[in-house]
Parts: structure tokens; sequence; C-alpha cells
């Protein structure tokens, strides 16, 4: 099947949607994550396996950011990009050959949480014994704080609110075949059924930690339960809506994306980089915690203020 189609056409195929991709992945990360995709999948390794490489390769990047000299420092930039082609790579492999499942995404979130963790860790390691700009104090338990309130505070939050709004649109434009947006009450009964059963330790260790990432994501976006609930009420499914609403929704989601992208790998990568190199990977940290949650702010009332609106139009 892949062996049929140029290069171009499998590019295209491989991507979720043109709303939902970055520029920068859209002109380098994804036509780099393709070539290897096209060598993995000749060499017969699932998208799994390249999600456990990626895992290995962050955190090597993460131990190589530990270091102050430019060398080691470089060698980090190389492999976290390694693996976010690797991150790449997976999905795209996955979506051409239809092996996509929940326990691939889920793997492919705790690879992504793997490399951060590793790279705070590096940065707190880093910076302890640094004294603080204007001071003569070392940062000592102030970069364990920092770095706290920064990667569990700040970060995790945000990325799982864009992926999750990412996901409600790709629902609204692709239907529920072309979206992965799951739900705390479809993830419980799962954890309810597999109760009492054996053999299925791990199937319901996962399905209970997913079940409560799904529930801090629909805590988060009321509004949006509100129209969700009211949509499946009316209509049923999402294929049956009537596609004038959806594009009215689509319209008013659309120009969010961009802070959906933002708020995830590529601008936290590249100023982890830049900071790295510099020797000053607390501006990271700062910038994490003011810069990112404002643009969080603003991108969860925008989103709240239009599920409110069409939840309004919907009842007219």
């Amino acid at each position: 099947m892949l062996e049929n189609k140029s290069f171009k056409e499998l590019l295209r195929a491989s991507f979720k949607s043109e709303d939902t991709e970055e520029w920068l992945d859209v002109y380098f990360t994804r036509p780099i994550g393709l070539a290897f995709a096209l060598m993995w999948h000749k060499l017969g390794v699932s998208p799994n396996s390249i999600t456990i490489l990626s895992i290995f390769l962050g955190i090597g990047a993460g131990y190589m950011f530990y270091f102050q000299d430019i060398w080691h420092n470089i060698a980090g930039v190389l492999l976290l990009m390694f693996a976010n082609f690797c991150d790449s790579t997976d999905g795209q492999l996955a979506r051409l050959t239809n092996q996509r499942s929940m326990k691939g995404r889920c793997l492919d979130g705790f690879a992504g949480d793997a490399w951060f963790v590793a790279i705070y860790l590096a940065i707190i390691l880093r910076i302890w014994y640094q004294p603080m700009p204007g001071t003569g104090e070392v940062w000592g338990f102030w970069s364990l704080a920092l770095a706290a309130v920064a990667g569990i505070v700040s970060h995790a939050p945000q990325s799982s609110l864009s992926d999750y709004y990412r996901q409600i649109h790709l629902y609204f434009l692709l239907g529920k075949e072309g979206s992965e947006l799951d739900s705390y009450e479809a993830e419980h009964t799962i954890v309810e059924s597999l109760k009492g059963k054996k053999g299925v330790f791990w199937d319901r260790a996962f399905h209970s930690n997913y079940q409560g990432y799904c529930k801090g994501q629909e805590k988060r976006t009321p509004e949006f339960q509100k129209l969700h609930k009211a949509l499946k009420e009316r209509y049923g499914s999402v294929e049956r809506i009537p596609q004038e609403w959806k594009e009215e929704f689509l319209k008013g989601s659309r120009p969010l994306m961009p802070f959906t992208n933002f708020l995830t790998f590529n601008s936290r990568a590249i100023l982890i980089y830049i900071t790295c190199l510099l020797n000053c990977p607390w501006v990271y940290l700062l910038v994490e915690i003011i810069f990112y949650n404002v643009l969080y702010v603003y991108m969860h009332k925008r989103h709240e203020d239009l599920c409110k609106e069409m939840l309004a139009k919907l009842n007219e």
C-alpha cells in the first residue's frame, strides 16, 4: 500500500489535519519522520517500538543537559531532536498503516513526559550550586521549587489541555474516527469491566491512569462538557450534527490551534536549546511559569467562551 504512493502523497496522508499541524512540523519534522517511518516499515518495526526508542533518546538528552559545556549540550540538542523525529515517526507510521491504538497514544504521551522529567531534573542539578542572578546565594532548593512549578503546575496542564482542544477540533472536523477524543466515562466503564479478572493487571493499571487523565481534562472544560452533552442528546453522534453548525464551531476553534501547538513541544524544545547552550536554563523555567501560563489562560478562556456561545446558538 505504502509503495504505491509518492512521498508527497504519503506525507499529506500522515498529517492529522491541515488545521492542527504546526508549520515547523509540516516543513521539517514530518518529512524527516516520514523518511524514518518508511525505513522502519520495511524493517517490520512497530510504532510502539519506535516510541520506546524515543524514551531512551529523550532521557539521554536530559542527561546531556546536566553538563555546562557546549559539546554535551549540543549532544543533548541532537538527542532530543532525534527523540522528536521518533515521536513524529511512530504517529505517522501508525496512521499510514492503520495501527493506531489508545495504548500507543498513551505510550506516546508517557514518552514525552519521560523526556521532560529527565530534562527538568537535569536543570535542577545543573543550577543547584550556581548563584542566582544579582545575588550571592546559590539556587539550591529554589531550583527544585522553580522546576516543580514549571513542570507540574504549568507544563503538564498546559500540554494536556492543548491536546484536548486539538482532539475536540479534530472531532468536529473529521468525526469520531479522525479524532482521539476519549472520555472519563468510557475509561471508567473499561476499568469496572476488568475488576475481578485475572491476567489483566497492566490493562487495568493503564485504563485506571488514563481515566484520571481524561477526568482532569473534562474538569477544566465545563462549558465544552455542557455543549458536548447537549449535542449527544440532540443528535446522538457527531456525524449527525449539521455541517453548518460544525463549520461555525471550527471557525472559532481554528484560531486557537496555533496556541495549542505553541504550548506543546516545539517552542519548549527551542527555548531549552537556547537557554542550555547559553548556560542559563533557569530562564526557561521562568518563561514557562510566566509567559506560557498567560497564553494558557487566554486559550482556555477563549475556548470556553466559544463553547458557551455555541451552546446558546444550539438552544435558540
